[in-house]
């Protein structure tokens, strides 16, 4: 039987430099659940090392944690990364590092900080998270598939670090699975402004706490999966995304 989910998919731990340091798994799983979320997408900055304690703290609250992050490629265009479990995030964040030139500046950019399920600080990832990769566009989408994942046009509305900032426009060869819009835009806006031929789905990019769910999409799915989710953007038997 399906059901109406409440997802957020674009939420940043402190392990984004970029982050309140406050953001730990814990603090992010705990405001999700009082905000009314059943799905939150984890993605970080180019790594998921807060992703197992968000899984485990997600037990706690009755969530449902997708594994996920957010790539940037060798263009600048940020893109979503969601999987159904840790193992495949772990292989795209190695495949990440082997393209990530640079060492993290805590003074110029922000710590970097790994945490476990109890807000305890594990260590601090020393790559620069904000960097670009070497990996192309095209490359960072071929590599999310090849782990069985989504790969979704991050807040393609912004005017920085998105396909409408850094290229102007959708590659028709670019086998993205949607297309993400931000807060500050409503679904109706972003189809008059761009009259997308892709899904769209609204998340928060949540960096600090309060803004954990202020963007959000409702998926009328069976169960929490991506296979689940990719039939609702598509609109297949019966799942879809509810507006």
């Amino acid at each position: 039987m399906s059901r109406r989910l409440q997802a957020d998919l674009h939420v940043h731990t402190c392990l984004s430099p970029c982050a309140d340091v406050k953001m730990s798994p814990l603090a992010v799983l705990r405001r999700a659940r009082a905000v009314g979320l059943d799905i939150l997408g984890i993605s970080d900055h180019n790594a998921a090392e807060n992703v197992p304690a968000a899984l485990e703290a997600a037990c706690r609250y009755g969530l449902r944690v997708l594994p996920g992050m957010e790539v940037t490629s060798a263009e600048e265009v940020h893109v979503l990364a969601l999987f159904d479990a840790y193992g495949a995030v772990h292989e795209l964040q190695e495949e990440v590092y082997r393209h990530l030139p640079g060492r993290n500046d805590e003074e110029t950019f922000g710590m970097q900080v790994i945490a476990n399920a109890d807000d305890e600080v594990l260590g601090f990832n020393p790559h620069l998270l904000i960097g670009a990769t070497t990996l192309g566009l095209g490359e960072v989408v071929q590599a999310i598939h090849g782990l069985g994942g989504l790969a979704v046009a991050a807040h393609f509305d912004r005017e920085s670090y998105s396909l409408t900032s850094q290229l102007g426009f959708v590659p028709d060869d670019l086998d993205l699975d949607a297309l993400e819009i931000s807060p500050r835009i409503s679904i109706e806006e972003a189809v008059r402004a761009y009259a997308p031929r892709l899904p769209l789905i609204q998340s928060s990019d949540a960096h600090r706490e309060e803004e954990i769910g202020r963007g959000r999409t409702t998926f009328l799915v069976e169960d929490v999966s991506i296979v689940e989710m990719r039939k609702a953007l598509q609109g297949k038997d019966g799942r879809r995304i509810v507006r």
